[in-house]
């Protein structure tokens, strides 16, 4: 088995915020997460596919299509948006780095072909911050 990432950015902005709860229990929990005027991150997304190479190319998957399937079915829906408004797949969601992640292994995986397996998203909210999800 082989293991090959793609790494791609995206701008975007959101705001950790239960409505469920009073302004003071978010205050508690969140901090400067939950600021009613949102914030915003410069994500990293790595994604790892898996999958034995073809023996005529050499290839896993030819990494130019997976970048496109990556651009057309997340980054484009991400990027300079905001997360909490803007992005169809995160309504509904709390939008924490780790529930992004697992969305967008659920916006990804239909568009893999027969053979190809997603393997992880890693997504950095910061350089010292970031989730692996491996589909579990």
């Amino acid at each position: 088995m082989v293991y090959l990432t793609r790494s791609e950015h995206f701008n975007a902005a959101h705001k950790l915020y239960n409505p469920a709860w009073s302004y003071e229990k978010n205050e508690e929990v969140f901090g400067k997460c939950a600021n009613e005027n949102w914030h915003g991150h410069n994500y990293e997304l790595l994604v790892t596919i898996k999958g034995i190479p073809s023996s005529d190319t050499g290839f896993v998957f030819d990494v130019k299509k997976l970048s496109t399937i990556i651009k057309d079915h997340v980054i484009e829906k991400v990027d300079h948006c905001n997360l909490n408004i803007d992005v169809e797949f995160m309504k509904g969601k709390m939008c924490s780095t780790e529930n992004l992640a697992i969305a967008i292994w659920n916006e990804l995986t239909p568009h893999l072909p027969a053979g190809v397996q997603l393997h992880c998203i890693k997504l950095y909210e910061t350089p010292r911050i970031y989730v692996e999800y491996f589909g579990e």
